[in-house]
């Protein structure tokens, strides 16, 4: 049984995790590999955030929370709280927590203690962004090879710090085969650095999908969706939206074993209301038409979107809506995917309508346009990628498809 770092530091008896989203048939490969990062089963630690919130219907004005549970019958600590109680915050400080970190981050580092720097032997960087350093390590106790990620924040500035705590909240909080797991924290208490450590994957889908010596087949790429929808279909029935899929962003192993990361854009469901999300939100090629047209109100039909494109770039080989300005993405977008009907600008909040609302009426033409992909897939890319983000319907839906509800056991032969 696969422990995190942080176990090792503070050792708590795990409690086993009886997974019930994705592949749970035995029969594929990447079933049953999780990791225990909590002291305590994260399903029953934040069971508030559960139910069959899945299976709705989506709400028509698709707002960030139109899929979390009934605030009303919750219980227990939320895993999000931007100011945490003294007490919390003076039981952190003491177990050697930042007071910065301690005072914003509340419950989702309660239990853990921080991990030292001099643990570690960093390998060499791997990617650099405005936002963090990613390094490859070695923990040097056990000679795991591990991804070090340097956030860049100023602890000074309580908004930057809060976004930090959203993702530490997140990573917390999800607990599945197929989204990384969150292995501990480098810091001090008299520190203004940070790491979020990870399991080291071997490569990310995009730079594996496009090499020159890499054709992915039918299966894989159905192993691959499969491995995605069933880690988005973990984080939606949590309440948490990624809002920024993309293949870099989808880590892979030798084995095949597929981890959704980069957390750093992410979201709960239940934020207030007065505050809400931000549309700059997923890479340009992989954004979803609502958030182009300005919304602030979405759920997870924006996931779903960012999805139907990986699965449309990994048939065709190459990203298939590529615009280099808003103006063009939309234009890509109505191209293929259809221009909105005039009841959807009626439906939704688009504060962005009038400067990209379409004067030339277009037909989608997924089908058309995409003859040559398997025709199983081109049904589940009508809906992935569907104008209105309320046909784009869930990610337990999409596990039902034709395309992926026998995925799970087609990879098992390979």
């Amino acid at each position: 049984m696969a422990h995190t770092l942080m176990d090792q530091v503070i050792r708590p008896k795990p409690e086993k995790l009886q997974s019930e989203y994705g592949a749970s048939n035995g029969k594929c490969k990447w079933d049953g590999n999780q990791s225990k990062g909590f002291d305590q089963n994260p399903a029953k630690r934040h069971e508030h955030f559960r139910g069959n919130n899945e299976g709705r219907s989506p709400n028509p004005n698709y707002k960030v929370c139109a899929e979390t549970v009934n605030n009303n019958n919750r219980s227990g600590p939320s895993p999000w709280q931007s100011n945490s109680p003294n007490d919390i915050i003076d039981e952190l400080v003491a177990a050697g927590w930042p007071s910065w970190l301690a005072a914003v981050s509340g419950e989702a580092i309660k239990g853990w203690l921080p991990l030292r720097a001099n643990t570690f032997k960093k390998l060499n960087k791997i990617e650099e962004g405005s936002c963090s350093v990613v390094y490859k390590a070695r923990h040097i106790p056990t000679r795991k090879e591990v991804v070090l990620k340097k956030v860049r924040f100023d602890s000074s500035d309580s908004e930057s710090a809060k976004v930090i705590a959203m993702e530490i909240a997140v990573l917390r909080l999800l607990d599945h085969p197929n989204v990384i797991k969150l292995e501990g924290i480098v810091t001090s208490r008299m520190s203004n650095s940070l790491y979020l450590v990870f399991d080291y994957m071997d490569h990310d889908l995009a730079t594996f999908s496009s090499k020159l010596d890499t054709h992915l087949t039918e299966p894989q790429i159905k192993h691959y969706m499969h491995q995605l929808i069933s880690g988005l279909k973990h984080c939606h029935t949590n309440g948490v939206l990624h809002r920024d899929i993309k293949g870099s962003d989808l880590l892979v192993d030798s084995n095949g074993v597929l981890k959704i990361a980069d957390f750093g854009s992410a979201s709960f469901f239940d934020l207030i209301p007065e505050h809400p999300v931000s549309y700059h939100v997923a890479t340009f090629w992989y954004r979803a038409p609502e958030l182009l047209l300005g919304s602030t109100e979405y759920g997870v039909s924006v996931d779903l979107w960012s999805a139907g494109c990986i699965l449309a770039g990994l048939l065709a080989k190459r990203p298939i809506l590529d615009g280099h300005t808003q103006a063009e993405q939309l234009q890509k977008i109505y191209a293929i995917c259809g221009t909105p009907p005039d009841d959807y600008w009626e439906r939704y909040k688009l504060p962005l309508k009038s400067s990209y609302k379409p004067s030339i009426q277009s037909n989608k033409c997924i089908t058309e346009t995409f003859r040559d992909f398997p025709p199983s897939s081109l049904s589940l890319l009508n809906i992935l990628l569907s104008i209105d983000p309320a046909k784009r319907r869930s990610a337990a839906s999409a596990l039902t498809s034709a395309f992926l509800r026998d995925a799970c056991q087609g990879n098992e032969s390979q």
